[in-house]
């Protein structure tokens, strides 16, 4: 059963994500939220698996919250899927740097939200749509020049290359059938990467990968 907290403002957004996730066999509303705060002490009351964190909110926002959940090693488990209004958000990008594991326009369909609060369960594949790709591509463009990170010379030579995959949005079957491995395989280097590098999800892993030069925006079409 997936745990899920949902946060946001207003009261019938809540109402109606709650009825669409407990329609579902495998899910379970556990809390609501309606400010960053209090997801913040329903994280720790509840300690569900997935939260759906509105960006924008009175007092603390979901930006701060996310960072304040990210950094906390008690909720390490507790992945946070932001809800933005807009495709281009400019808030994004900082929520991904600030520890979220990926985000959602609210405008979804029902089966988008469902997908992406199992993928986002797992810790897999939260990159994939390809409209989160350019959103990490436009805004880590704007990122300052790219600064060296040591956490990189620990990584082999086959697992830069699927970092820079992983860092591209590919899946784990797409990262296997473009090196020509098996599925299991390219799983346990992703895996690896993120253990060597601390990151807490493959969104950590795509930031750094922007941020320390080792890949561009656009880089895989080039």
């Amino acid at each position: 059963m997936i745990r899920v907290l949902v946060a946001d403002d207003q009261r019938l957004v809540r109402a109606g994500f709650r009825s669409i996730l407990e329609d579902e066999d495998d899910i379970e509303v556990v809390a609501e939220a309606g400010d960053g705060k209090a997801a913040v002490r329903a994280c720790h009351e509840f300690r569900p698996d997935v939260v759906l964190m509105d960006i924008r909110m009175p007092g603390m926002d979901g930006l701060e919250a996310s960072r304040a959940i990210a950094g906390d090693e008690r909720l390490e488990s507790v992945k946070v899927v932001i809800l933005t209004t807009f495709d281009l958000d400019h808030y994004v990008y900082g929520a991904l740097r600030a520890g979220a594991t990926g985000f959602l326009v609210k405008d979804t369909e029902p089966a988008e939200l469902l997908h992406a609060v199992r993928v986002a369960a797992r810790g897999d594949a939260l990159i994939s749509p390809s409209i989160t790709r350019r959103l990490i591509a436009e805004f880590a463009s704007r990122v300052k020049g790219p600064e060296p990170d040591p956490r990189l010379d620990v990584l082999t030579d086959r697992e830069r290359e699927v970092m820079r995959l992983v860092a591209a949005g590919l899946t784990n079957d797409e990262i296997a059938a473009r090196l020509v491995l098996s599925q299991s395989t390219a799983k346990t280097h992703v895996s690896r990467i993120m253990s060597k590098l601390g990151a807490r999800d493959r969104s950590q892993v795509v930031v750094l990968a922007y941020e320390s030069g080792m890949v561009s925006p656009g880089w895989l079409t080039e």
